[in-house]
């Protein structure tokens, strides 16, 4: 396990409940579209990986698949598991996951890829579970980020907030290009075959509170700079997110938040 995911183990630990009322419904748009890359549908058997609060689980089970389902942190094991009753929800961290080869049709990631410290192992991993000619579905975000993605870290840096040391960026020997090239070519390196990759957009609907309310809790590395800030400065971050916010208000009050992701898919 690499420094960066000894991190991010911290950086969730207990988070299901402030990921579920915030982030948890800005990374639910791309469910649909990840599960029908997957072939996701009635008797497939499917291996949903970071589940979270088991929202692509959930969504799986709905088109009768038959589903299991794992995540690193207890917290939102636990949470799924009362979300999606009729899946097999356990523990499990990339990228040594708890199966045998080729155990399932299909296997998804949602928004995983970005938070593990070896992201061509992890492919690598998702790819060995899935069985010969079954698909493997993921998602990212873009890098650089959509203006409403950036929202939270424009007002951190407005206000002076820097990265702090206990939070690793991760190893540039394991980064990539978050484009669609680049994303299909990891796919590609951990072994996939016909890899293809297109880019999500979508306005995040949301309000100012929630969209601080998951900042404050710490979900996310822009939640974990933002919340470890000293309290003078968690304040001046607050004024800044209200004045930048501005930019992407509705009429009623609510926030509109372009968002941008890359979804890739191959056969194992």
């Amino acid at each position: 396990m690499t420094v960066f995911d000894l991190a991010e183990r911290r950086g969730w630990a207990g988070k299901a409940g402030v990921f579920a009322g915030s982030f948890g419904k800005l990374c639910g748009y791309a469910v649909g579209p990840l599960l029908d890359a997957a072939g996701v549908g009635g008797g497939v058997r499917v291996l949903d990986v970071g589940t979270g609060g088991g929202a692509a689980a959930r969504a799986a089970w709905a088109r009768g698949a038959g589903v299991v389902a794992v995540d690193a942190e207890s917290s939102m094991v636990e949470r799924a598991s009362r979300a999606v009753p009729e899946a097999d929800v356990r523990l499990g961290t990339l990228p040594e996951l708890p199966f045998e080869d080729g155990e399932f049709d299909a296997v998804v990631a949602n928004f995983v890829v970005n938070h593990v410290g070896q992201p061509r192992r992890a492919l690598a991993e998702l790819r060995r579970v899935a069985r010969p000619g079954g698909r493997v579905a993921v998602t990212i975000w873009t890098a650089p980020p959509a203006a409403g993605q950036a929202l939270l870290g424009r007002a951190a840096q407005a206000a002076g907030a820097t990265r702090p040391d206990h939070l690793p960026a991760l190893d540039p020997a394991d980064d990539f290009p978050r484009t669609e090239q680049g994303f299909a070519g990891l796919l590609t390196e951990a072994g996939l075959t016909n890899v293809t990759c297109r880019t999500l957009a979508w306005d995040h609907r949301t309000t100012p509170e929630e969209w601080w309310g998951g900042a404050i809790g710490g979900v996310g590395t822009i939640g974990q700079i933002i919340s470890s800030q000293p309290p003078e400065l968690i304040s001046a971050i607050a004024e800044q997110f209200a004045v930048l916010s501005k930019e992407f208000a509705a009429p009623d009050g609510t926030l509109a938040l372009p968002h941008t992701a890359l979804l890739a898919h191959g056969l194992a």
